[in-house]
């Protein structure tokens, strides 16, 4: 249901050139609520006199884009349309290209003239979009592009230098990106559009332009350093650790493939692993840490014990933990602080079953997302680990795919967890009853690859929805879909 005043704007915003006329005289108060709606419906020539003549100093994304009282539609959670994205960005340059009133002769409703646009928070679900939206990877091109023709083309119109507005985004670049923005963020100093950049996502960048990139990014406004598909190892992460560790506000570390196995030392692979440890400890701020796809066997208790502040996320995917890992971060200062715990991809199901279950224990009391695929529990372990993992009473969020459990051992999951009130998605692997001919124990890529009997899932989906709508849980997600719900962001937990 929408409010008498979400639909009274929207009938004002049909004729877009007397509602552009319009605005001077509409009490400021009206201008979130237009900004939403123009957004919503594509009315383009409206968005981009709004931008164009915001009247606070702050447009923010994530406050004008959210649910609100006057109409309940979230359009953070959806792809950002494409005709809307430009509308923003040509109101900006409008924006920077008019030079600012005397004090004299200022408008009421330019009376606080915009100084920051935070277009943060967008979606970014990494999947093939609709031609109508645009991606993080267009949004960061849309910008870099408007930051280079600012500085190229200067101001168009005689009188003072307009005020600076700084433009909040979160960046994504990868090799083919890479040149022109970081051209954007070198044209940006000085410039009287500030480009900040709030979290850096760079795919299959070379060592030495992650660098430079690093170098001219503002260290007060960097939260996240996301480095994807890089393959560093110990030896190039040295050169780059020091250039992130001087963003000391830096809550946030997404690190992949970092080898340092302990069962193959070289000195030099030493030399750069202690090298790493101490330039993490120059962090005050880190929150979470990603070390997905990274050999720690052994090297844990190493890791974390550098750090300054206990993290609250912890992803460790596929880093080969022994029981050893496990015990530490149990006893660690880090498990009482953990919502977020991510240890796909290791043995749980032997001697790291009874270390894991004290590390659930020891964060059970702030535990809010839970990923276990591809962990090789069986019905035994899991049925062993319930009465602890029941006892993580404010969990969201519990992954099980690609584990080789029965329909006996869902049914039990799902008739035990009815005392998690918080619960709301489980993701759970196609049972084992499921498929033909599987050996013994299965492994995880057999789980992943091989052929289903459909009917017979079928009346599994069934039953489980039966008994979800009997205990009066129908509002909890049981899906074997791992694509097409993004893991929570630690950000919004």
């Amino acid at each position: 249901m929408h409010t008498l005043v979400f639909l009274s704007t929207r009938q004002v915003l049909q004729c877009q050139p007397a509602a552009c006329q319009a605005l001077p005289l509409l009490p400021r108060e009206l201008f979130p609520l237009l900004f939403k709606v123009a957004f919503m419906d594509k009315k383009t020539v409206v968005l981009r006199e709004l931008v164009h003549t915001w009247p606070f100093p702050l447009l923010s994304f994530q406050q004008l884009l959210q649910e609100c009282a006057h109409c309940s539609r979230a359009l953070l959670q959806e792809r950002p349309s494409t005709e809307s994205m430009q509308a923003v960005i040509l109101g900006l340059t409008a924006r920077l290209h008019t030079p600012e009133p005397g004090a004299s002769t200022q408008p009421l409703c330019r009376k606080h003239a915009l100084r920051v646009l935070d277009m943060t928070g967008l979606l970014d679900d990494g999947v093939e979009q609709d031609p109508g939206t645009m991606s993080m990877w267009d949004c960061t091109a849309a910008v870099a592009r408007t930051c280079i023709a600012q500085q190229q083309g200067g101001a168009t119109e005689p009188g003072p230098a307009p005020v600076p507005v700084e433009v909040r985004v979160d960046l994504r670049v990868n090799r083919a990106s890479y040149a022109f923005l970081r051209e954007a963020l070198r044209s940006s100093v000085g410039s009287p559009l500030r480009l900040c950049c709030r979290d850096l996502r760079a795919e299959d960048l070379p060592m030495r332009n992650t660098v430079a990139l690093l170098q001219l990014l503002d260290a007060g406004c960097l939260r996240r350093v996301d480095l994807r598909f890089n393959n560093l190892g110990l030896r190039g992460l040295s050169v780059i650790i020091p250039h992130v560790a001087r963003f000391q506000h830096l809550a946030s570390l997404r690190l992949h493939y970092v080898h340092g196995d302990s069962r193959q030392p070289s000195v030099d692979g030493e030399d750069n692993f202690r090298y790493f440890l101490a330039q993490m400890g120059r962090f005050t701020c880190l929150r979470e840490l990603s070390m997905g796809s990274s050999l720690l066997s052994g090297r844990l208790d190493q890791l974390l014990s550098t750090l300054q502040s206990p993290l609250e996320s912890l992803e460790l995917a596929f880093c080969a933990l022994l029981p050893e890992d496990l015990r530490f971060l149990a006893r660690s200062p880090h498990a009482a602080h953990l919502k977020k715990l991510d240890l796909s991809g290791n043995d749980l199901s032997g001697s790291q079953l009874a270390p894991f279950q004290g590390l659930l224990q020891a964060s059970a009391a702030t535990l809010l997302h839970l990923e276990l695929t591809e962990c090789q529990l069986a019905d035994t372990q899991l049925l062993a680990t319930l009465p602890i993992l029941t006892r993580c009473a404010s969990l969201r969020y519990l992954g099980l795919y690609g584990n080789p459990l029965s329909m006996a051992g869902l049914k039990e999951l799902l008739r035990d967890s009815a005392v998690q009130a918080e619960l709301r998605t489980v993701v759970h692997p196609f049972p084992v009853d499921c498929y033909e001919g599987l050996p013994w124990p299965p492994p995880a890529s057999v789980l992943l690859e091989a052929s289903i009997n459909e009917e017979k899932f079928a009346r599994v989906e069934a039953e489980l929805h039966q008994l979800l709508l009997a205990s009066g849980r129908a509002h909890v997600l049981w899906t074997t879909d791992i694509y097409g719900r993004l893991a929570a962001d630690y950000f919004s937990l």
